[in-house]
């Protein structure tokens, strides 16, 4: 990922933040017949390795996790909020159109699980990671019996990350009532990411 000085993100609490809240990944790999890729979510377990390891599972006739078992690095992309930036909110009066966002590149060798009672257990965490948000969390042990017969359909695996890279290209290379105008004109077009990035922005003042 190109990342300029301005919009290098190396803090690793940072970069863990934006993988916990946009873990639904898409996940590149090189196959035998080339590039594949699968989107998915993930869970991300910090007390694995320097970095952390990324967990998660694939279905069983998704070809994707037999590229797993070679010895070249997978690509995991997180993104983050993201929006068209108009150069008519900035006071420069010479400015062009840009984007503004946030993305995560994590790289890693999964590993696939073949332990049943640790398969189950990705699948359980993913639930309780996801079903945490209602008031009424549905309950995966409850239907274990039901859940355990279905794992055949599924390969779990681990991907210990290491190496991560981050950008946040929140407008800092422009000055700050430039920055402030672009905030104001996302939050006024209104648009979930236009205002999750004004939020971002305005943190980041």
């Amino acid at each position: 990922m190109y990342i300029p000085a301005a919009f290098r993100e190396d803090r690793l609490d940072v970069l863990h933040r934006i993988i916990r809240e946009h873990s639904f990944v898409t996940l590149v790999s090189n196959g035998s017949d080339g590039l594949i890729a699968t989107h998915l979510p993930v869970l991300l377990d910090e007390r694995k390795g320097k970095l952390g390891t990324l967990v998660g599972h694939v279905a069983r006739e998704n070809p994707h996790w037999r590229s797993f078992a070679g010895d070249q690095d997978t690509l995991a992309i997180f993104q983050g909020p993201h929006a068209y930036v108009s150069p008519s909110w900035y006071t420069t009066p010479f400015a062009v159109p840009t984007w503004n966002y946030v993305a995560v590149h994590a790289y890693g060798r999964p590993r696939i699980v073949e332990d049943e009672a640790r398969l189950y257990g990705i699948v359980a965490e993913l639930v309780k990671a996801f079903e945490g948000q209602f008031t009424y969390a549905w309950d995966l042990d409850a239907r274990r019996e039901y859940a355990e017969k279905l794992l055949k359909n599924i390969v779990g695996f681990e991907m210990e990350i290491t190496r991560l890279e981050g950008k946040r290209k929140l407008s800092q290379n422009r000055s700050r009532a430039d920055q402030e105008g672009v905030v104001a004109g996302l939050r006024e077009r209104g648009e979930p990411l236009d205002v999750a990035l004004a939020q971002l922005m305005s943190a980041n003042l």
